[in-house]
């Protein structure tokens, strides 16, 4: 296969903000296999980059909103327990 190949195979067409965490979680992987390699061409590293910036954050978005849910699941149990 070769670097060209390889990239496409990493790099989704799906936009990031629609991927689920899980999805973006395992493509980010597969970005930073692809740049840890450092065979491709600047143009294509920085692409793949660019997509693994975003695929970062979008995980981020994820863990974010979890933590927020289990934090107000736990004020709601505090809550019904104080009642």
């Amino acid at each position: 296969m070769s670097a060209n190949e390889s990239t496409s195979a990493a790099v989704s067409e799906t936009p990031v903000a629609d991927l689920s965490f899980e999805a973006a979680r395992d493509e980010l992987a597969l970005v930073v296999q692809q740049l840890e390699q450092g065979e491709l061409p600047l143009e294509d590293s920085l692409k793949l980059w660019e997509r693994g910036e975003a695929l970062a954050a979008r995980c981020e978005e994820w863990l974010k909103g979890a933590r927020e849910r289990l934090e107000q699941a736990r004020e709601q149990r505090v809550d019904e327990a104080q009642a």
